[in-house]
């Protein structure tokens, strides 16, 4: 069963006065929502970015992953996914480029630990780990490559 959707106000910017976070496990997924997921993640991680790489990795079947993503007009504008398992993962996190900068992954990464125990860990691309910062994560790994983008472990106790 869907869980039921809440409303998270997104401060700054008046083009979003309110993001409606929408959460589902794969099996509760629309075939319109799943597409909308899947395609924002393949327009920025595998297009944009220039990464070849299998985004369905399986890991968005597990029974434990949720999908957490907000709409605008019908279209996913921005995602992300919880692993859950010993340790919490949460991944996957993406923004449509037009909708950049409105606070929408923001919204979306708290309501993601409001969901999850600590610790959670993230893989986050070296140059956003500011960004996760600002939410308690920590680094815990050196910098390594990943489709040839630097990516570091993070990681959030509190």
């Amino acid at each position: 069963m869907r869980r039921p959707r809440g409303s998270v106000r997104v401060m700054g910017d008046p083009r979003t006065p309110a993001a409606h976070v929408r959460s589902a496990h794969l099996r509760d997924l629309s075939p319109v929502e799943l597409h909308g997921i899947l395609r924002l993640r393949s327009d920025v991680f595998v297009v944009e970015q220039q990464c070849a790489y299998a985004d369905i990795d399986g890991r968005d079947a597990d029974p434990g992953t949720e999908h957490l993503w907000v709409e605008e007009d019908g279209a996913v504008v921005a995602t992300l996914r919880i692993v859950r398992g010993d340790v919490a993962q949460i991944g996957r996190i993406v923004t449509r480029a037009d909708r950049r900068g409105a606070g929408l992954a923001s919204v979306l990464l708290r309501a993601a630990l409001d969901r999850v125990s600590r610790p959670v860990e993230l893989k986050a691309q070296a140059r956003l780990d500011g960004w996760y910062e600002r939410f308690g994560f920590v680094r815990c790994s050196e910098e390594w490559i990943e489709d040839g983008i630097p990516h570091v472990r993070m990681r959030l106790t509190r």
